[in-house]
């Protein structure tokens, strides 16, 4: 039996954000319908709402809780009632033997809206069970939903990508959900020392929360300069004759030219003969190209990578992160910290545009 619900669409042309009532299919084989608890506002959905739009509509959101109300046949790992999180990472690639599939969905009007994976902005969805990670029915369910993206990709490059161990200094540059999340990581590994780097004093008092020991205001001056002043060695020195400095990883969590290109001198230098260089970490969705100092990279000997979805499993990573959050290492009740219903989502869309958003901003069904 088809299942009605409240959609949150991308019309084909500008304008803002609309909601439209349809019926979702019944599932297919692999699929898995869920009602929704909470669903996380997510910053690079507006990339996608912002771009130039050619006629095609899209549904969007991919990190929420929620509870199976209906199953494909060919679904195992849950059954109805079951509560679960939605997300966009495969929750199990590795033992996966097909393609996850996306979303086509019948908005009305003749309008066909589409995903690649999962859609969140909604009071029911329909996703591919790759997307559906099983939680215990004893887990919060409102604030536990930044899990599918935001706690994910801060936390999972500190601890997966990067692989920062008890000691090592990092460098956050940028402080929304994502930062948080990297800092509060850094803070469960001992990471030392924790450097938060952002253009706003509120938010670098509230990075210290989450576990950051140090804050930058980039608007009041060069926060590589400064990185480098904190960090400097009296005993270790680059092949240029100057004091090794820098943090040993080094986390841009926004994806703008300006942060993308301060990562790399951020990070520490290499001691020719003893040991390598530090790590440059791409975690924000980039949106510009980038020019990068080679020179620095190879007489350094740094490294410049990325992180997608933090190099998380979401079957292996959420019980994790769930752990924390019960635990009391990672405070999702700190890091949301504004509330919206459905009808609320241009709102919080222009909220979050503008920078009103301090942690993490959730939709609640």
């Amino acid at each position: 039996m088809p299942t009605p619900a409240r959609v949150v669409v991308v019309p084909g042309k500008p304008g803002p954000l609309e909601i439209r009532e349809v019926n979702l299919p019944d599932p297919g084989p692999y699929q898995v319908v869920v009602r929704q608890f909470a669903s996380g506002i997510c910053h690079s959905q507006l990339h996608q709402m912002h771009r130039p739009r050619t006629g095609n509509a899209q549904i969007l959101g991919h990190e929420s809780t929620g509870v199976v109300v209906a199953r494909g046949s060919e679904v195992k790992h849950v059954k109805e009632g079951d509560h679960v999180m939605v997300t966009w990472v495969p929750r199990d690639g590795e033992h996966a033997t097909r393609r996850a599939e996306g979303i086509a969905l019948d908005v009305g009007g003749g309008v066909i809206a589409r995903t690649g994976n999962c859609f969140t902005w909604a009071d029911n969805t329909i996703a591919d069970e790759q997307y559906i990670v099983k939680i215990g029915k004893d887990e919060r369910t409102d604030v536990t939903s930044i899990i599918g993206c935001a706690v994910m990709t801060g936390a999972g490059a500190v601890y997966h990508t990067a692989g920062v161990k008890k000691g090592q200094s990092v460098a956050i540059f940028g402080v929304g959900g994502v930062g948080l999340s990297a800092i509060a990581a850094a803070a469960v590994v001992g990471a030392d020392p924790i450097i938060a780097v952002d253009l706003d004093d509120a938010k670098l008092a509230f990075a210290k929360k989450f576990g950051a020991t140090i804050g930058i205001n980039a608007s009041e001056g060069d926060p590589v300069a400064k990185i480098h002043e904190l960090t400097r060695s009296t005993t270790d020195f680059m092949m240029s004759g100057q004091p090794v400095a820098g943090v040993d990883f080094a986390f841009d969590c926004i994806g703008v030219r300006k942060t993308m290109e301060q990562i790399l001198p951020a990070a520490r230098g290499g001691v020719l003969g003893k040991n390598t260089g530090g790590t440059a970490v791409l975690v924000g969705v980039p949106q510009t190209p980038v020019e990068l100092n080679a020179v620095d990279l190879l007489v350094n000997e740094k490294k410049y990578i990325g992180s997608i979805g933090g190099s998380c499993r979401p079957d292996r990573d959420f019980p994790m992160f769930l752990r924390w959050f019960k635990e009391g290492d990672l405070d999702l009740d700190a890091m949301v910290t504004a509330r919206y219903k459905l009808d609320d989502i241009n709102q919080s869309t222009d909220a979050l545009a503008a920078g009103k958003i301090a942690g993490r901003a959730i939709m609640e069904f």
